[in-house]
């Protein structure tokens, strides 16, 4: 193995791009979520809403990524872009804050896997052995670990092995994932189990209120959303995490050196991710409640209630598909972050940000061995803390995601005016997704009186302090080197 500066190898094809993209953008989420956040916070109609305007911001800020990507076609990304228009300290800030965001959703997916079997495997509970123990009222058990541990090595290896062999694999994944959800979807709007009525409240309600009083799904009007601070509750909740729900159609900029085709399809290619996960997060929470006569019951219950759902309209056939749908998600989502952070890390590496270790590209398999290794190492904490870390999860991919979108952004206008070359309608996207990243990071961190759910929980701070702390030991470790000009 040795430094290697000649670039990687250019094997990645539109469609692999698509793949690695909308294979970030939808994960285990995407399935549990409804019952474990959309519905409760925002309902049907609440989350459909959030999850449309936020797709609409998302393409907004892929402009800026589209105009981007030509001009700094290198691993990287975001990071590039920043350290390219502001400086190595903004550059640093950026770049270690989007290696949360990706980084985070390894591990969130990898929590998924025991679930993923455990519900379809009925009550033989086949990897419910070994010892076992408690994080926030779910059970973490060894035989869970040891499958999630031995398949975030398996695509680990995959990824070190070659990017177009990943890219085959992302492909294929990405391809059933979607087709499963649009099965779904259809068996629903024929399926005599679904109804419009089994739908409310389609504001959602307040979860811990009604848990705390015992309710149940006929008494569950109580709690529910209404008037105007209610609906703009429910909306904003599930909008705050919109840089979650969309992260991963960002991560093509860190393949960019190796993509075979014009760096022109970008957007295209964007736009084609973003809209596909719009369609799969809307779809599956919609088809959760309208299947369900008793979803909130289920919700306080802590159930699988897409999985419910699933097999209640079709059966075991029903449950099938889905576990080979969210298996898609799981398994896509883990090959697409670890090549979009182990590009990052590389690039951070490359330019002296990191330790020099992350930049060497592998003689044989043209891959950032030591980058992926780190990345694997990293992502075997979430097997260790169990399901329940899925939400803080959530929160710092987000908040991570948003910093980036700001940097991208802001990068835009800086470059525009250096090159004369942006366009009216190109300043007004760039300007809109900076007030809209700059609303993301409020929405999350702020507190605001009478808006339920928005922000952080307190797991989810200190998870974030903990990451700003290492931030900073590495920062001040390196301090020489940003001090130089």
């Amino acid at each position: 193995m040795k430094q290697n500066n000649s670039n990687f190898k250019k094997t990645l094809s539109p469609t692999h791009v698509w793949a690695l993209a909308f294979g970030c953008v939808i994960g285990w989420g995407a399935f549990i979520n409804p019952g474990k956040k959309f519905l409760p916070n925002s309902g049907v109609d609440g989350t459909a809403i959030a999850m449309i305007l936020g797709a609409l911001v998302m393409i907004v800020i892929a402009f800026a990524y589209a105009y981007m990507v030509p001009k700094y076609p290198k691993a990287g990304g975001e990071f590039n872009y920043t350290k390219n228009c502001f400086g190595k300290v903004p550059a640093y800030l950026c770049g270690w804050f989007l290696l949360a965001a990706y980084l985070t959703n390894v591990p969130m997916n990898s929590t998924a896997i025991g679930l993923i079997v455990d519900g379809l495997d009925g009550s033989v509970d086949i990897l419910k052995w070994g010892f076992n123990y408690s994080i926030a009222g779910f059970e973490v058990w060894f035989g869970e670990i040891i499958l999630a541990m031995s398949i975030l090595i398996l695509f680990g290896v995959l990824n070190i092995l070659g990017v177009k062999k990943a890219g085959y694999v992302q492909t294929v994944l990405s391809s059933m994932l979607v087709s499963c959800v649009f099965i779904l979807t259809i068996a629903a709007i024929f399926s005599n189990k679904t109804s419009f009525v089994n739908m409310e409240p389609v504001w959602g309600f307040d979860r811990f209120a009604a848990t705390a009083a015992g309710a149940t799904t006929e008494t569950i009007d109580s709690f529910a959303h209404v008037g105007h601070q209610g609906i703009l509750s429910a909306i904003l909740a599930t909008f705050a995490i919109a840089p979650w729900a969309f992260v991963g159609f960002e991560t093509i900029p860190q393949a960019a050196e190796e993509f075979k085709f014009s760096h022109k399809k970008v957007i295209f290619i964007m736009a084609i991710a973003i809209t596909f996960g719009c369609f799969v997060y809307v779809a599956n929470n919609t088809v959760a409640a309208a299947a369900l006569t008793n979803w909130p019951d289920r919700v306080i219950a802590g159930e699988w209630v897409l999985l419910i759902a699933a097999e209640n309209m079709l059966g075991l056939a029903g449950k099938i598909l889905l576990g080979l749908a969210v298996s898609c998600a799981v398994l896509s989502g883990i090959m697409g972050f670890y090549l979009a952070s182990s590009r990052l890390m590389y690039s951070m590496s490359r330019d002296g940000y990191l330790p020099s270790i992350f930049s060497e590209i592998d003689e044989k398999y043209g891959t950032p061995r030591n980058s992926m290794i780190f990345c694997v190492l990293i992502s075997l904490s979430g097997p260790i803390l169990g399901r329940e870390a899925l939400g803080w999860f959530v929160d710092m991919s987000a908040i991570g995601a948003s910093i980036g979108f700001f940097f991208t952004c802001a990068s835009t206008f800086v470059v525009m005016k250096r090159d004369k070359d942006g366009t009216p309608s190109l300043k007004v996207m760039a300007g809109l997704g900076l007030i809209f990243s700059v609303t993301f990071v409020f929405l999350q961190l702020v507190p605001i009186p009478g808006l339920n759910g928005v922000n952080f929980c307190t797991e989810s701070y200190l998870m974030l302090l903990v990451w700003v702390v290492i931030g900073i030991l590495f920062f001040t470790k390196r301090r020489k080197y940003f001090m130089d000009h």
